[in-house]
């Protein structure tokens, strides 16, 4: 599975407007230029963010964007949803034919279940979270694998 950038830049985005929202709102133009993202990108990202309630927005001089609720109360999930990122990892669609023309591939449980296991995630895991550090209960359990290297040392590769 590969994210796309739009589920990515949302979530660096709120969890740059999470960091350095204060009294103030905070304009897209900042969060482009801190995170090197593209600012009419993100302008579209924020419509889909601030439908589904997870930003507010202010228009004037002092005008952007604030966080609609508190950083501990929006999942890294509804952040992904709100801008519909999937995590399917199957090519196969929900009432859909299967992987393989209208059979399912031999791996299809497998990588099911794997979306699965992300989006239970992302679901999992909060705004505040990513920015002070993810609990390591949260995290999934170090596995041992050929070489000795660790499942969290193979996806850091």
């Amino acid at each position: 599975m590969e994210l796309n950038t739009k589920g990515r830049y949302a979530v660096m985005a709120m969890a740059d407007l999470a960091k350095h929202q204060g009294d103030t709102a905070v304009p897209l133009s900042q969060i482009a230029e801190r995170q090197q993202l593209s600012l009419s990108y993100l302008e579209q990202i924020f419509l889909r963010l601030r439908r589904a309630g997870l930003v507010d927005s202010s228009r004037g001089r002092t005008g952007g964007y604030r966080l609609g609720r508190a950083p501990e109360a929006i999942a890294v999930g509804e952040i992904m949803a709100a801008v519909e990122e999937e995590t399917r990892m199957t090519r196969c669609m929900d009432g859909g034919l299967g992987c393989l023309g209208e059979e399912r591939c031999l791996t299809h449980n497998l990588w099911c279940g794997l979306g699965r296991h992300i989006a239970a995630f992302l679901w999992n895991v909060n705004l505040a979270e990513v920015l002070s550090g993810i609990p390591d209960e949260k995290l999934a359990p170090k596995v041992v694998g050929a070489g000795e290297t660790t499942a969290m040392e193979w996806a850091a590769e």
